[in-house]
């Protein structure tokens, strides 16, 4: 799976429920290092057509939640234009949480017919791939992979949404978010004891101080 991309451009959402935006980006390195090169997508975009890629939540193939009206490769990547069914809740609900920035990762969900790892860097680059679907989500492996706009002024991202992404891009990265922080100490017990520190330096001859180089 190639969920998520780097943030460049977001999934525009019109009032009609129509959206638009990248579900891959071409030279991008993905979470999973996978990189699709421009033509990756040619082949399976005329073999399977527009009814053959559902517009999925979250990559469950129980959650459709629109169709997808044009998907074609240009200089960037792989741009899609759809629109969510009004008439299926989750795409009423889903609606809500686009306009309101809560959502707006595009991801895709395929299978490699050609790629080679480069032995450097470790890279995967993606020269064909068959595609599934095309889902959205809360966090695209690539964070450029996003629903554009919404046609009103963006709404600005909540301190929750960002913490979370960055115990996502951690996890990802192979940190251990779990594991406890140390506690600050207050800033009056912090004062007091530097205070003494400074206290105590008094005490000792200048000739006896050194610095570590």
């Amino acid at each position: 799976m190639h969920a998520p991309l780097p943030p460049i451009s977001r999934l525009a959402l019109f009032p009609d429920g129509a959206i638009e935006g990248y579900a891959s980006l071409f030279g991008e390195v993905d979470a999973a290092r996978d990189m699709v090169m421009p033509g990756a997508f040619a082949q399976t975009l005329k073999q399977r057509g527009l009814r053959k890629i559902p517009m999925l939540f979250q990559h469950d193939p129980s959650e459709p939640v629109g169709v997808w009206l044009e998907l074609k490769e240009d200089w960037r990547g792989l741009k899609a234009r759809g629109r969510l069914i009004p008439d299926v809740v989750r795409a009423r609900e889903l609606l809500s949480l686009l306009k309101a920035g809560a959502v707006d990762g595009l991801s895709i969900g395929y299978r490699t017919v050609r790629g080679q790892i480069d032995p450097k860097s470790r890279v995967r680059r993606l020269y064909q791939v068959d595609l599934w679907e095309i889902s959205i989500v809360t966090f695209p492996l690539l964070n450029g992979a996003r629903v554009s706009t919404v046609k009103q002024a963006a709404p600005k991202h909540s301190r929750l949404r960002e913490a979370a992404e960055a115990e996502w891009r951690a996890m990802l990265a192979g940190e251990d978010i779990s594991a406890p922080r140390p506690p600050r100490a207050p800033l009056a017990s912090r004062l007091r004891e530097r205070d003494g520190r400074r206290t105590a330096l008094r005490g000792v001859p200048r000739n006896t101080l050194r610095s570590s180089s």
